[in-house]
C-alpha cells in the first residue's frame, strides 16, 4: 500500500459538512484522530472501506461522520422517511456499544435533521417497533435484535444505503456472524464500512463476501499495546484478595477482570468489605442494572469496578489509567480486548496481571503471543511495587448523578444522553 499523504489537521479540511464540523467544536473536538484523518476521505467519497483499529481510537467518528453526510445529500427534503425503513445501519456486538455510538451520533445527526435510534435486546420490544414505525434515517443494532424485527415484518433494510459493521472481530468471538451474513444478505449492496481489530475468525470471509474494492486504513494494530505498562504481579493465592484491595484503594479510576459472573459478584463484595467501594457488571445483570453500574464509574463513584470477559467490549469510560487482570484470561485475544480499556485514544495506562506462581508461565506465553513485554514482581502485601501502583493515578472528584434521565434515550430515541465521564471535552470518539 502507498505511504499516505499527510492527513488534514481539521475535519472541514476532510470534507466534512459544516454543521458537523460546528457540533464537533462545542464539544472540544477539533483534530481528526488517525483512523478518522485516514478513512474519512475514501468514506465521504462513498468507497468501501476497511478500517483496523482498536478500541478507543476513534472509530465511531471515523464511520459516523462519512455516514451523516452522505445520508444527508442523499435525501430529497420534500420526501418523508418510510415507515420500518432505516437509510443507514451500524451493526455492533452488544448493547453497550451500541448505547456509545448513539450517543456520539445523535447531536451530531440533530445537526442534519437526520434521527438515530438503538435496536438491541434487554428492552421492550414494542417501543422499538413503535420508533421504527415513524421512520427513522439510521438505526444502530445488535443483529439478535435486528433479526427479530425483520422477522416479525417491523423492519426492512429494502432501503439501506450505507452499513456499518463495527468490531467486527468480536462479532465474530460471540459467534454472530451467520446473523450478520444474513443481514448484508438483506441490505442492498450500497456502500459498506467494516472496522475490525483482526480479520481472523471468519472476517476475511465477510470482507470478501461484502465489500467491494475496500479502501485498507490500519493504525496501531492492538496487539502491539506500545503506549500501556504491563506488569506481572506473582503472589501466593492467598495474599491476592489483599494485594487487590491495596491497589484498588488507590485515587484513580480501576477495572478489575475476573473470569466468571460470580467471582465478578464476590470479589465487589470483598472490596467493599474491605473499606474499597466496587461495583459489578456482567452478563447476569439487566440492562438497566449495567447501565447504572458503567454511569456511576465513570462518575468517580465508586472508582472500582469488576467486569468479566464478556463486559469488557462495553466499557467506553475515559480516564481508566489502571486495568487488573485479577483472573488472567487464557486467551491472548481476551487479554487484549481487557486491557485496551486503559491507554485509549493513544493515553498511556497499566496493566497489571496478579498470577499465583503456577500460573507465571502460562501468562508468559500469553505475553508473548500478545506480543507485550512485560515487568515481572514478585510480590506480597505492602511490597513496594504494589505501594507504588496503589498510590498512583490521577485523583477522581466523583460527580454528583445527573436528573433521572427517560427510558426514550436509553431506548434510542433522539435525545441525547448526558456524559458521564469526568472529562468528555475531547474524548469519547
Amino acid at each position: 500500500m502507498d505511504v499516505p499523504s499527510p492527513p488534514p489537521t481539521t475535519f472541514a479540511a476532510l470534507g466534512v459538512p459544516a454543521p458537523l464540523v460546528a457540533v464537533l467544536a462545542d464539544r472540544g473536538i477539533h483534530e481528526p484522530f488517525a483512523i478518522q484523518a485516514r478513512a474519512m476521505p475514501d468514506a465521504l467519497a462513498g468507497r468501501d472501506v476497511l478500517g483496523r483499529a482498536q478500541t478507543g481510537s476513534g472509530k465511531t467518528l471515523a464511520f459516523g461522520l462519512p455516514m451523516l453526510a452522505r445520508l444527508s445529500e442523499q435525501r430529497d427534503d420534500s420526501q418523508r422517511r418510510r415507515a420500518k425503513a432505516p437509510r443507514g445501519l451500524i451493526l455492533v456486538p452488544t448493547r453497550e456499544l451500541a448505547q456509545q455510538v448513539a450517543e456520539v451520533l445523535v447531536p451530531l445527526g440533530q445537526a442534519l435533521r437526520i434521527s438515530v435510534m438503538t435496536v438491541y435486546g434487554g428492552v421492550a420490544l414494542s417501543r422499538q417497533i413503535e420508533r421504527l414505525s415513524r421512520g427513522i434515517d439510521i438505526v444502530v443494532a445488535t443483529p439478535g435484535r435486528l433479526i427479530d424485527l425483520m422477522d416479525r415484518g417491523t423492519c426492512t433494510l429494502d432501503d439501506v444505503s450505507v452499513t456499518v459493521l463495527d468490531e467486527a472481530d468480536y462479532m465474530a468471538d460471540l459467534g454472530f456472524l451467520p446473523s450478520v451474513t444474513r443481514i448484508l444478505d438483506a441490505t442492498p449492496a450500497g456502500q459498506r464500512l467494516l472496522f475490525s481489530a483482526t480479520l481472523d475468525r471468519g472476517v476475511a470471509r465477510l470482507v470478501s463476501n461484502y465489500l467491494t474494492d475496500p479502501a485498507l486504513h490500519a493504525i496501531a494494530p492492538v496487539a502491539t499495546a506500545t503506549d500501556a505498562d504491563h506488569q506481572v504481579f506473582v503472589s501466593p493465592a492467598s495474599d491476592k484478595l489483599a494485594i487487590a484491595t491495596e491497589i484498588g484503594g488507590r485515587q484513580g479510576r480501576t477495572l478489575f477482570f475476573v473470569r466468571t459472573k460470580h467471582g465478578a459478584d464476590r470479589l465487589a463484595r470483598q472490596l467493599t468489605g474491605a473499606g474499597v467501594d466496587a461495583a459489578a457488571i456482567h452478563g447476569n445483570l439487566n440492562q438497566n442494572q449495567r447501565q447504572r453500574a458503567l454511569d456511576a464509574f465513570a462518575r468517580g463513584n465508586p472508582r472500582v469496578l469488576v467486569a468479566t470477559d464478556v463486559a469488557a467490549r462495553g466499557i467506553h469510560v475515559q480516564d481508566i489509567e489502571l486495568v487488573v487482570h485479577y483472573d488472567p484470561p487464557e486467551d491472548h485475544k481476551d487479554y487484549l480486548h481487557r486491557s485496551g480499556r486503559t491507554g485509549r485514544a493513544g493515553a498511556t495506562g497499566t496493566i497489571v496481571a496478579l498470577v499465583d506462581p503456577s500460573q507465571v508461565k502460562a501468562v508468559g506465553r500469553m505475553h508473548d503471543v500478545a506480543g507485550v513485554n512485560s515487568v515481572r514482581h514478585h510480590v506480597e502485601p505492602g511490597h513496594v511495587a504494589v505501594t507504588r501502583l496503589a498510590e498512583s493515578g490521577t485523583p477522581i472528584v466523583p460527580v454528583a448523578a445527573p436528573p433521572e434521565t427517560s427510558r426514550r434515550q436509553h431506548e434510542g430515541g433522539t435525545g441525547h444522553r448526558r456524559r458521564t465521564s469526568a472529562r468528555p471535552a475531547r474524548r469519547g470518539r
